[in-house]
């Protein structure tokens, strides 16, 4: 807690990305710092509180809405969800209805970012990968050679810059 208000109080108005990955406390410390709401959260609490034998057609009613292409078809398909779901489940329905501001802006990144941002494979991968890294090589002398660890790590997930690939996809120097 100490650390992000001293960050808001230097002058960071506003996170746009935070990944905590199971942290315990960080995100109630973040929303206590910086109001907002975690997409991810809001989509697996809707889960949590449910019957598994709805999850599959509770999912179809979910989807259109963090994919919705802006914030009246989200509404729209929110109305849809809550007239369905909201007499069986309207503890579903609360948080969606709670915190329909801060789930707003959302919509307006991209598709593409939208779906690195609903799937946390992909953070949750690199982190598995900067976490082996982090531990084969045990103590880093100084935050530069963890840094460097880190952008390795990171660079090694794609090897090859584009403007090297050939036409298969591999570097054009490579024979295999």
């Amino acid at each position: 807690m100490s650390v992000l208000t001293d960050l808001r109080n230097r002058g960071v108005k506003d996170v746009f990305f935070l990944v905590c990955d199971g942290l315990k406390g960080l995100p109630e410390v973040v929303t206590n710092v910086w109001p907002q709401t975690c997409v991810i959260h809001l989509i697996r609490n809707t889960f949590r509180l449910t019957s598994r034998r709805y999850w599959d057609e509770l999912k179809r009613d979910v989807k259109p809405i963090y994919t919705a292409v802006n914030a009246d078809a989200a509404r729209a398909a929110f109305d849809e969800l809550a007239e369905k779901w909201g007499g069986r489940y309207p503890a579903v329905i609360r948080p969606w209805d709670n915190a329909w501001a801060e789930f707003i802006p959302f919509l307006d990144d991209d598709l593409e970012i939208r779906t690195v941002i609903c799937s946390t494979n992909a953070i949750g991968s690199l982190n598995a990968r900067y976490r082996r890294a982090v531990k084969a090589h045990g103590h880093f002398p100084n935050e530069q050679a963890a840094l460097k660890c880190l952008y390795l790590v990171t660079r090694s997930l794609d090897p090859t810059p584009p403007e090297q690939a050939g036409p298969d996809g591999r570097c054009a120097g490579n024979p295999r």
